[in-house]
C-alpha cells in the first residue's frame, strides 16, 4: 500500500503529490508513545503482511474430473485483534489484489474502532460456472486447506464478491468438524440467521453507506431530498444503499447499473420494484417499464449530485471526473473505486469524497456484532443492531471530519491518519 511505484494509492491533494497512508503517517510522525517514535521502520512493518497462504485446491467436478483451483488468504496485521476480512470467489482474483484488500481491512477496522486486524481471501474461479454442489465441495476443501490458520480468535472470514450466507454456513460446518471446542460458530460472520447469523447483517454495508451519505449532507449543508443519485452496482451493497437513500432520506435515484445493463429515469426509479424486476429477468435491467435502458458505461456519466460506485475498483476514472458537472458527493461504496487522476480532478472541483475505508465499513461493524453474539450465545434484536451500527458509523464519520478540519487535510487523508495512529499505538504498546 505504501509502495511509491504503485499508482493505486497515489493522489494529488492541495497541489501536492502524496500517498494517502504515507502522508497521513507524516502528519503523525512527530508523535511519540512512551518514548517510542513512530518512524520509518514502523511504517515498513505496517506495510508488511504477517502471513500469506497460497493454495492449490483439487476440486472434484460433477463429472468426476479434477480441476486445480488457486486460492489465497493474506493476513496483514493483528495488532488490534484477530484478522478479519472477506473471501471472494472471482476468476480474476490474484495475490496482489488480495494483499491490497487485506491491507485496507487493517485500516478499516481501526478507523471504526473495532478490535480486529485485517485479512482477505480469494479463490480464483467464477462460481457462476459451477454447480451448487461443486461450490459446496470447493468451499469445504478451502476450509480444510486453511486448517488452523482460521478460528474465532485467529482469523474470521466473511462474505465478499460472489460469496454469500450459504457459503459462510458451509465454512462453519466444515470448521466445526475438527474444532468442536470453544465457539466454532464465531469462526465466520455473515452466516444465515438460522445458523448463528446476526439480524441486519445482509443490509449492513449498504446501510453504512447511507449513513455516511446522510452525515455528508449535514457536513456540506445539503438537503438529501433535493439531490439526484446514480448507483453503479446493484448487488447487495448497491441495492440496500439505494433503497435506504431513497426510502429513508428521500433522495431521487435516477440511474442504476449492474454487470449486465443500466437503467435511467430523470424522474426517479422505484428501487424495490427494479430489484424485483432484475431478480426475475436474470439480473437484466433492460425492459424495465419504469425507466429507459442506457449503455452500462453511461451510468457514470449521468448528470447528478451524488455518485455511488458500488461495483469494482477504479471505476471512477479521469474521464468520469472531467465529465462531472453537478457532482457534489462521491460516496465510495466499493473498495478503491476512484483512480488517482479522478481523485485529483474531483478534489479540485470541491467534490466531497467519502473514502471507501469509511463509507463501506458497515459490513465489518455488524460482522463484529455477529462475532460478539456468537461468543456470548446471546442474540440481539434487529433494532439494537441498527442502533449500534448507527452509533459507530456516526462516531467514525465525526472523527474523520474533526481531524480533517484540525489538520486542514482531505477526508481520505484524515481517515488513514486516524487508522495509522491507532494501529501504530497498539503495536508500540504490545512491545514493537
Amino acid at each position: 500500500m505504501f509502495d511509491e511505484k504503485s499508482e493505486d494509492w497515489k493522489y494529488t491533494l492541495d497541489g501536492k503529490t502524496c500517498f494517502d497512508a504515507q502522508s497521513a503517517f507524516a502528519i503523525n510522525r512527530k508523535q511519540n508513545m512512551h518514548g517510542r517514535e513512530i518512524n520509518d521502520k514502523l511504517l515498513s512493518y505496517l506495510n508488511t503482511c504477517k502471513r500469506e497462504i497460497l493454495m492449490e485446491i483439487p476440486l472434484r467436478l460433477d463429472d468426476g474430473s479434477l480441476l486445480p483451483v488457486h486460492a489465497y488468504r493474506v493476513q496483514h496485521n493483528n495488532a488490534r485483534g484477530p484478522f478479519k476480512g472477506g473471501i471472494r470467489y472471482h476468476d480474476k482474483v490474484n495475490l496482489q489484489e488480495v494483499r491490497e484488500m487485506a491491507n485496507l481491512m487493517t485500516w478499516k477496522t481501526a478507523l471504526v474502532d473495532i478490535p480486529y486486524g485485517g485479512a482477505k481471501g480469494g479463490v480464483a474461479i467464477d462460481p457462476k460456472k459451477l454447480s451448487f454442489h461443486e461450490v459446496r465441495r470447493l468451499t469445504k476443501a478451502l476450509v480444510s486447506h486453511l486448517g488452523n490458520n482460521i478460528g474465532p480468535h485467529i482469523d474470521i472470514p466473511a462474505p465478499d464478491v460472489n460469496t454469500n450466507p450459504q457459503i459462510m454456513a458451509w465454512i462453519f460446518d466444515e470448521f466445526s468438524k475438527t474444532h468442536s471446542e470453544g465457539s466454532p460458530l464465531a469462526v465466520v460472520t455473515g452466516k444465515p440467521i438460522e445458523v448463528g447469523g446476526s439480524q441486519g447483517r445482509l443490509e449492513a454495508t449498504g446501510r453504512g453507506v447511507a449513513i455516511c451519505y446522510r452525515e455528508a449532507c449535514k457536513y456540506k449543508g445539503l438537503d438529501p431530498k433535493e439531490l439526484r443519485v446514480s448507483v453503479q452496482g446493484f448487488g447487495n451493497v448497491g441495492y440496500h444503499a439505494a433503497e435506504i437513500i431513497q426510502k429513508e432520506l428521500g433522495s431521487k435515484i435516477i440511474g442504476v447499473s449492474n454487470a449486465v445493463s443500466a437503467i435511467y429515469n430523470e424522474e426517479g426509479l422505484d428501487v424495490v420494484a427494479l430489484k424485483e424486476y432484475a431478480d426475475s429477468h436474470n439480473d437484466s435491467l433492460d425492459g424495465y417499464p419504469g425507466g429507459e435502458s442506457i449503455p452500462r458505461d453511461d451510468l457514470l456519466m449521468l448528470d447528478c449530485e451524488v455518485l455511488v460506485p458500488a461495483a469494482l475498483s477504479k471505476a471512477v476514472n479521469a474521464d468520469v471526473a472531467k465529465n462531472a458537472k453537478s457532482l457534489k458527493v462521491l460516496l465510495e461504496a466499493a473498495n478503491a473505486p476512484t483512480t488517482p487522476e479522478a481523485n485529483a480532478i474531483l478534489h479540485e472541483k470541491g467534490v466531497c469524497i467519502i473514502p471507501s475505508v469509511l463509507a463501506n465499513a458497515g459490513g465489518v461493524i455488524v460482522s463484529y456484532f455477529e462475532w460478539v453474539q456468537n461468543l456470548q450465545q446471546f442474540y440481539w434484536t434487529y433494532e439494537r443492531v441498527i442502533e449500534e451500527l448507527e452509533a459507530r458509523m456516526v462516531r467514525a464519520f465525526g472523527d474523520v471530519i474533526n481531524l480533517a478540519k484540525e489538520k486542514d487535510i482531505g477526508l481520505r487523508q484524515a481517515a488513514y491518519c486516524l487508522s495509522l495512529d491507532r494501529v501504530a499505538k497498539a503495536l508500540i504498546l504490545r512491545g514493537y
